[in-house]
């Protein structure tokens, strides 16, 4: 009898990361000429010009990237005012979230993140046996002091996402000051920042998680190139931290994990912020759009500090996702966040939206 080979238990528990459906897939099985794509958060208008040039005559695809990412690490060091080896790189923040889980947690020490936020936070823990203890939420926003109450002596990691994926919602710095000051400093704090540059609405300010790395041992900020600078195929990455931390997610890198076209990219894309500009303020115009739109028609939406909002339907979100998607748009429903009513829907162009809108009118 020939046995099966055996896994870590941990990993029963586990299920593979569900992204949006990709365009061609609806394409083909809805034979539709166009597919408009509004589930996975992505930049609607694209990339800098300066990125295309960067890398137009990109010829070095025989040889190995810079594993230490020096051109890149040298120019964010100089843009964000911290040391070099305040920096590590990884293929989207994604690959470091699992570094982080990777180097912390030991078999049943604690993780506590929010009941409804980004998924790999808990599947990175979970896949070292670790624990994660989820905290409520106070109108679909992280509730640091519920975050407060819940540590333990086996809390290890906490990860918060500011502005939250999938609800958008955010808390101002002061709220985050006060909720650092009273966390332990052997429990590693990380804030991940992936849409914190959409982050200027009315009194919500943004947040200066940079400065509390310099203030404090146990921080981390994690920050993207795949939203608000449109280079989400680059998968590019980064994260702050003082040097100690920093040299121990560095052991466990893997080597060469950022190519060698994505840090051109990279480079090129933190030399155009016109282009930065240009993506926030279209953003905000579609934001109140579908602000007006929602009202309009009667659905609640949770007000969004990123580039995507979810919206209460009132119906069965699966059923409106797959009509909404035989018609070329791609949107999320809430099931998968246990807002079954709920659709997440991310920013797209101005024309983009009214279409959504259009059809979305059909089915309601």
């Amino acid at each position: 009898m020939i046995s099966m080979v055996q896994f870590r238990e941990c990993l029963n528990s586990l299920r593979p990361y569900t992204p949006g459906r990709p365009i061609e897939y609806v394409q083909k099985e809805f034979n539709l000429e166009s597919v408009i794509k509004l589930a996975s958060n992505e930049n609607p208008y694209g990339c800098s010009k300066k990125v295309i040039e960067a890398i137009k005559n990109f010829d070095s695809h025989s040889i190995y990237p810079d594993g230490s990412c020096l051109e890149l690490r040298s120019k964010l060091s100089g843009m964000l005012g911290v040391g070099p080896n305040n920096l590590i790189f990884g293929s989207g923040t994604d690959e470091l979230i699992y570094l982080l889980s990777k180097s912390i947690i030991n078999s049943g020490d604690e993780c506590i993140t929010a009941e409804i936020s980004f998924p790999q936070y808990a599947a990175s823990v979970m896949a070292m046996d670790g624990k994660v203890t989820y905290s409520k939420m106070k109108n679909y926003a992280y509730d640091l002091n519920d975050i407060l109450a819940k540590i333990t002596a086996r809390t290890k990691i906490i990860y918060i996402s500011n502005p939250n994926n999938p609800t958008g919602t955010a808390f101002p710095k002061e709220q985050q000051l006060d909720f650092i000051n009273k966390v332990p400093k052997n429990i590693l704090t990380v804030f991940d920042e992936a849409y914190a540059e959409f982050m200027a609405d009315g009194d919500m300010a943004p947040t200066e998680t940079l400065q509390l790395t310099k203030a404090h041992e146990n921080i981390v900020l994690l920050k993207t190139f795949s939203k608000a600078y449109g280079l989400a195929s680059f998968r590019v990455g980064y994260a702050v931290a003082n040097e100690y931390i920093i040299s121990n997610l560095e052991k466990i890198r893997n080597p060469f994990n950022v190519s060698s076209i994505a840090q051109a990219a990279a480079i090129a894309a933190l030399g155009d912020e016109s282009f930065l500009r240009y993506t926030v303020e279209n953003n905000q115009k579609v934001k109140k759009y579908l602000y007006d739109e929602f009202s309009s028609l009667g659905l609640p939406y949770i007000p969004s500090y990123a580039n995507f909002i979810m919206v209460d339907i009132k119906k069965d979100s699966n059923e409106i996702f797959k009509k909404l998607m035989s018609e070329g748009l791609i949107v999320r429903p809430g099931a998968a966040y246990g807002m079954p009513t709920f659709l997440r829907v991310s920013f797209g162009a101005l024309h983009e939206m009214e279409k959504f809108i259009s059809v979305l009118k059909k089915y309601l």
